[in-house]
C-alpha cells in the first residue's frame, strides 16, 4: 500500500467540539504512528451557514489541541472547478444524468410515495431522458438499480448495502454548485487519501461514495467509522452533558495533552494505561485496538486526567500556559518567569485546571492579604506572640531566602520555644495568605518572598495571645 494519508475534513458550522475533535485526532495519531500525512481540508460548499469566524476557531482549535497538518487546510469553495470537472466525465461516461424536476415536483413525489407507504425517494423519471446542457438542471449519479456495494470498514469488516435502497442522488445542484457526497469522493480520491477515519453517523453515506469513486475509476479508501460518543445517560452526546467546545476547555484552564489523552480513550485501548504523553499516543496508537462501543463522556473524568497531566508537567512549563490567565485577572507577577515557575509548583498538586490553581494563587500576587475573622479567632488568637515574633526576627536575619533558610528559621525558633511545627506553621499559613488551606509552608514562604512575609507577620502578630507576664 502507498504512504499512509488521512485528513480531516470539517465544516466551518460551528465551532469544533468533543466529536470532530476525536476524529480529528484518530486521524493525526494514525497518521503519525504510521509515519504518513495528515490533511487538513475545509468542507465549506455550504454557503448560507459556513462562516470565516468558525474557520479561525476550528484552525484555532487545531493548533490548541497539537494536531498540526502536513497538508492544507485546502477549501473546497475554492475547487468548484476539479468538481464539475469530474461530473462532466460521469455524464460523458453515462454514469449521471441532468434532472430538471424542480422543487415541487420532487415534494409531489415524496407525499406520493409517502401515501403509498414507500421511502420517499427520487423517482429516476429524468434518468433516461438524456436533457439538453440549457435551462435549469440538477446533476445526479446514475446508481445501479440491481446487486450490491461492499464498504470495506477497518473496523466492521465488510459491511453490505443493497444497492435497490440506494437513490440517485444530486452531485451538481441548478447552480452548478457541488453536493457533500461528491465533494468529498473527488477530494479524497485527488488528494490521494488512504484511509478515512470518521464517525458512525457516516456510515450510510458511504455507500453512495463508493459507488462514486468506481464510476469515476478511482480505487475508494480503507474506511473506520467510529462508534459514537454518548453522554453518561447513554443518549448522544451534546452540551447538557458537559461537552461544550473545544476552545471552552482551553479558557477553562485544561491542557491540550489532557484534552487529547482522553479523547483517545474514548474508543481506543491500550492495556490499562490511562494517562498517556503525546509521544506514547503516537507510538503506540493503531486502529486494532479501536472498540466496537460507543464512548462514554465523563467531565469528572476528563478533569482527573487533566489533573494527572497538570501534576506531569514541568513547572517552567505551567508557568507559560498560566501568563495569560494571568493577564486576564489583571494580576501581574511579583516576580521573573522563575518565580512563576517557583508559585506554580507549590500548587500543581492540588489544582485540576490551571483556573482552578490561579483560584487558590491569589495570595501571591497582591501586597495585602485579607485574613478570615474565623481562622484569626481559632489559630492567631491562640498562637504566642513571643513565638511568632521571634520567629519573624529569625526570617528577617536568614542568611539567604531559600526553602533551606526558612525551614532553619522555623526549627531554631521552634527548638526554643518547645513547640510542635503546628503551632506555628498554621498561624504564619494565615498571616501569609489570609486562610487555613496553602501549600507546606516553607515553600509558601519562599515564594510570597522575605518582604511581603515579613510585613504579612508584622500586620498578623497583634492578632496573637499577648505573652504571659510571669
Amino acid at each position: 500500500m502507498s504512504a499512509v494519508r488521512t485528513r480531516f475534513a470539517p465544516s466551518p458550522t460551528g465551532y469544533l467540539h468533543i466529536g470532530g475533535a476525536r476524529t480529528a485526532l484518530f486521524n493525526y495519531l494514525f497518521a503519525r504512528n504510521q509515519g504518513g500525512a495528515f490533511v487538513l481540508r475545509v468542507e465549506d460548499t455550504d454557503r448560507e451557514r459556513s462562516t470565516e469566524a468558525a474557520t479561525a476557531a476550528i484552525v484555532d482549535s487545531l493548533r490548541w489541541l497539537g494536531l498540526d497538518w502536513d497538508q492544507g487546510p485546502f477549501f473546497q469553495s475554492q475547487r468548484g472547478a476539479l468538481y464539475r470537472d469530474a461530473a462532466d466525465r460521469l455524464l460523458a461516461s453515462g454514469h449521471a444524468y441532468r434532472c430538471t424536476c424542480t422543487p415541487e415536483d420532487l415534494d409531489r413525489q415524496r407525499a406520493a410515495a409517502q401515501a403509498a407507504g414507500l421511502t420517499p425517494r427520487y423517482d429516476r423519471r429524468c434518468r433516461d431522458r438524456a436533457l439538453p446542457a440549457s435551462g435549469d438542471f440538477t446533476v445526479r449519479f446514475k446508481a445501479p438499480l440491481v446487486g450490491e456495494t461492499h464498504v470495506h470498514d477497518v473496523l466492521r469488516g465488510v459491511v453490505t448495502f443493497q444497492n435497490t435502497e440506494i437513490d440517485d442522488l444530486i452531485i451538481l445542484r441548478t447552480d452548478a454548485s457541488p453536493t457533500y457526497n461528491f465533494c468529498v469522493v473527488v477530494d479524497d480520491a485527488l488528494m490521494a487519501i488512504t484511509h478515512n477515519i470518521r464517525g458512525d453517523d457516516h456510515l450510510a453515506n458511504t455507500p453512495k461514495q463508493v459507488l462514486l469513486y468506481q464510476a469515476l475509476g478511482y480505487v475508494p479508501p480503507l474506511f473506520a467509522h467510529l462508534p459514537l460518543i454518548l453522554g453518561l445517560d447513554r443518549a448522544r452526546l451534546s452540551k447538557r452533558h458537559g461537552a461544550t467546545a473545544v476552545l471552552a476547555y482551553r479558557d477553562e484552564g485544561y491542557l491540550p495533552a489532557a484534552l487529547n489523552n482522553y479523547l483517545v480513550r474514548l474508543g481506543w485501548s491500550a492495556g490499562d494505561q490511562e494517562i498517556f504523553t503525546p509521544a506514547e499516543l503516537i507510538a503506540k496508537f493503531s486502529l486494532d485496538h479501536v472498540g466496537a462501543s460507543a464512548g462514554v463522556f465523563n467531565p469528572e473524568k476528563l478533569t482527573w486526567v487533566n489533573a494527572q497531566h497538570l501534576k506531569a508537567t514541568p513547572p517552567e512549563t505551567l508557568a507559560a500556559l498560566l501568563e495569560p490567565f494571568i493577564a486576564a485577572r489583571g494580576w501581574t507577577a511579583p516576580g521573573d518567569a522563575a518565580w512563576l515557575a517557583r508559585m506554580a509548583a507549590t500548587l500543581r498538586e492540588r489544582a485540576t485546571t490551571l483556573v482552578e490553581l490561579l483560584d487558590q494563587a491569589a495570595y501571591y500576587f497582591v501586597d495585602e492579604v485579607t485574613i478570615d475573622p474565623a481562622a484569626a479567632a481559632k489559630h492567631l488568637a491562640k498562637t504566642n506572640r513571643d513565638a511568632l515574633g521571634d520567629l519573624r526576627e529569625a526570617l528577617a536575619a536568614a542568611p539567604q531566602w531559600s526553602v533551606a533558610a526558612i525551614e532553619a528559621a522555623f526549627q531554631g525558633v521552634l527548638a526554643r520555644h518547645g513547640l510542635a511545627l503546628g503551632k506555628l506553621a498554621q498561624p504564619v499559613r494565615i498571616a501569609l495568605t489570609g486562610g487555613t488551606v496553602s501549600p507546606g509552608i516553607y515553600e509558601l514562604a519562599e515564594v510570597v518572598g522575605r518582604e511581603r512575609t515579613l510585613a504579612r507577620l508584622d500586620r498578623a502578630l497583634p492578632l496573637t495571645a499577648a505573652p504571659s507576664s510571669g
